[in-house]
């Protein structure tokens, strides 16, 4: 089965903000670019502002907010005031409103508020839906490095985001797969409305994919190498429709984005999903 018209993002976490990238992704044909408040130390903004502001028009641009300057260290926060007061800082430093803006990892705070985290949840995402509906960006979501306890802290009472972005591909634990699912199933989002990250756990020169051939989860997979069959198989490990992922070679997004003709071989991953239950669940995240 093949993603319907599945998407390549451009993520900034890890790449560099120079303006070749950006020019190079639009030549390939990538038009969607991710980035977050707190990303090239809390300067991301300002800096893809300088260096390439007339390009950002071309873009679908998504940012998030949740972690903020400390002393001497960043922190997390759902205040609704200091949410609301970055959503405008970026329209400021970007010089037009994001398409999309995220609520970064909310967990880093839902887990140390305790009997209080649905409501500080709740009131999170409806700062973000008030912000979206008075211009501040088109639309919200939620980003997500480890999901597993937001699914019982859902209220259905609460505005809900249109797009989730969580982490995808072959070295994310059951216990995130898992929760993934059941947090775009609470809000009732498609596969179109959900977003994989870090496909290759951080680095697609990492020694782990030397050391496991994952084009036996695609169809006809030898025409494709060990990278781009990693990246296929990020769009069903959980199913997205769109994969955000680093680089600061334009030419390696156009073979990832080549990477997309092949065919998942779904049984195949039917089983691997569940040899990973079968596992240990409580070690796997």
């Amino acid at each position: 089965m093949r993603d319907a018209d599945p998407r390549v993002v451009l993520g900034l976490h890890r790449s560099r903000h120079e303006r070749r990238l950006l020019t190079g992704a639009l030549d390939v044909g990538v038009t969607a670019l991710d980035t977050s408040t707190n990303y090239l130390g809390f300067r991301s903004h300002q800096v893809l502002a300088q260096v390439a502001g007339d390009l950002l028009p071309r873009f679908a641009l998504s940012t998030k907010v949740g972690y903020f300057q400390g002393p001497g260290r960043s922190e997390h926060s759902l205040s609704p005031v200091r949410l609301r007061a970055a959503m405008e800082q970026a329209v400021r430093d970007l010089g037009r409103e994001p398409d999309l803006v995220f609520l970064h990892n909310p967990e880093h705070s839902l887990q140390e508020i305790g009997p209080h985290n649905r409501d500080a949840l709740a009131q999170a995402c409806a700062t973000l839906d008030s912000a979206a509906a008075k211009g501040l960006c088109a639309r919200w979501g939620v980003a997500s490095w480890d999901p597993s306890i937001l699914p019982s802290l859902i209220d259905p009472t609460a505005p809900r985001p249109s797009v989730l972005m969580v982490r995808a591909g072959l070295l994310v634990g059951i216990r995130t797969l898992d929760a993934a699912d059941a947090l775009a199933e609470a809000w009732s989002l498609t596969s179109g409305m959900v977003w994989g990250m870090s496909p290759f756990g951080g680095s697609a020169s990492a020694p782990v994919w030397g050391r496991i051939d994952p084009r036996v989860f695609i169809r006809n997979g030898s025409g494709f190498s060990r990278v781009q069959a990693a990246f296929r198989i990020a769009y069903r490990l959980p199913q997205v429709n769109s994969v955000a992922v680093g680089t600061d070679e334009p030419t390696h997004l156009g073979e990832l984005i080549s990477a997309l003709a092949s065919d998942a071989n779904e049984s195949v991953i039917h089983e691997y999903r569940s040899l990973l239950r079968d596992r240990s669940p409580g070690q796997l995240g």
